[in-house]
């Protein structure tokens, strides 16, 4: 039965160490799509009031147009 037990531990040993590098490539690219989706998703400058606003009213911080 040490056979048999070795030949279990090893395949179980061959699943995980193939396991690890799939699930790092799968971290990774989906971290690279995220970053991706990031950029290619920023929009344009839309019209907006760019005179002082009112204290308690939401404006843009700092205009990039």
């Amino acid at each position: 039965m040490t056979g048999r037990r070795e030949k279990t531990r090893r395949s179980t040993l061959l699943f995980v160490w193939v396991l690890i590098p799939v699930a790092l490539l799968l971290f990774v690219a989906a971290n690279t799509h995220l970053v991706y989706v990031a950029y290619e998703s920023r929009p344009d400058c839309v019209p907006h009031l760019k005179e002082a606003g009112n204290e308690g009213t939401f404006r843009a911080a700092k205009s990039a147009c």
